[in-house]
């Protein structure tokens, strides 16, 4: 094998976490995917895995290691691209990160309905509820609600949310709908976060209601769920509730004290605008997201 191919091997057993699960992946042999990593440590001089029975994980060295392999192996995937112009049929692989719920309502769908149409594509779907590092974590695209101001990266505006506070109809009938959110200490309420309070505005003035929560939870579904049972009144962000607010199952309150909207961006970076493979899916990503009614 020659060294390109050693590297793409050592990628795989790193993104597979396993020589076997990187064998069957490459459809390779369990023993020539141990020599191709082997050979790549004798040459460079240093361990890039420890291993025991149950794990292999990369060493300090192998995490380095493996960012700049991906690296290297985009670039001459990219060349290849540019190569065959816009109109080869994209292939290869892509890793993708997005917010966890986010990533299950909405990317997911989006992630099936793309590899559906490109059958020569593989996806790497990473759902973390963190800012994740793109080039030192290996990320090919992200979904970020947050705006984005690092230079190395482009960032595609693609909508909004907001963080609303909700209940049923049924709640806010028997009880009344708050008119401020200091009345929400009359109320019993669902707490989703780890803060405890919740941030408003009044005529672009920031305040911070203290939460007595009689419920709190670490699930903003089991949040959801109680506020749709009429238990209480909750607060999330809108994408979260978009069909439960189109049915009527839940409605927003107090929407004139809410925090501005937060930007939704498809964000990749600025080194891999030249991936043909790359572009075909945030170009789909982007037509997809910026049509999405809980985000517009």
């Amino acid at each position: 094998m020659d060294r390109f191919e050693d590297m793409a091997i050592f990628v795989a057993v790193a993104e597979s976490q396993g020589f076997a699960a990187a064998a069957r992946r490459l459809n390779l042999s369990p023993p020539s995917v141990t020599r191709a990593v082997a050979s790549l440590e004798s040459r460079i001089g240093t361990l890039l895995f420890t291993r025991n029975t149950r794990s292999v994980r990369l060493t300090e060295s192998g995490q380095h290691f493996f960012a700049d392999c991906r690296r290297i192996l985009a670039e001459i995937a990219e060349a290849g691209d540019a190569a065959a112009g816009e109109d080869a049929v994209p292939r290869g692989n892509l890793t993708v990160t997005a917010p966890v719920l986010f990533g299950e309502m909405i990317i997911t769908p989006i992630v099936v309905a793309f590899l559906a149409d490109h059958a020569q594509m593989r996806i790497r779907l990473q759902l973390l509820d963190r800012v994740v590092n793109m080039i030192d974590e290996g990320m090919d695209v992200a979904i970020r609600i947050a705006p984005v101001t690092d230079p190395a990266l482009l960032a595609i505006p693609v909508g909004h949310v907001r963080r609303v506070v909700c209940a049923s109809p049924a709640l806010l009938e028997q009880h009344g709908i708050p008119a401020h959110p200091d009345a929400l200490k009359d109320f019993r309420l669902v707490d989703a976060s780890s803060v405890g309070d919740w941030q408003f505005q009044d005529q672009g003035k920031r305040f911070t209601v203290p939460v007595q929560s009689a419920l709190q939870v670490n699930s903003n579904r089991a949040a959801i769920r109680a506020a749709c049972a009429g238990w209480g009144i909750t607060r999330v962000i809108s994408y979260q509730i978009a069909n439960e607010l189109a049915t009527n199952v839940l409605k927003t309150v107090l929407s004139e004290f809410e925090l501005p909207p937060a930007p939704v961006h498809v964000v990749y970076p600025e080194a891999r605008r030249g991936s043909a493979k790359l572009r075909r899916f945030v170009d789909y990503c982007v037509d997809r997201l910026r049509a999405n009614p809980a985000l517009n």
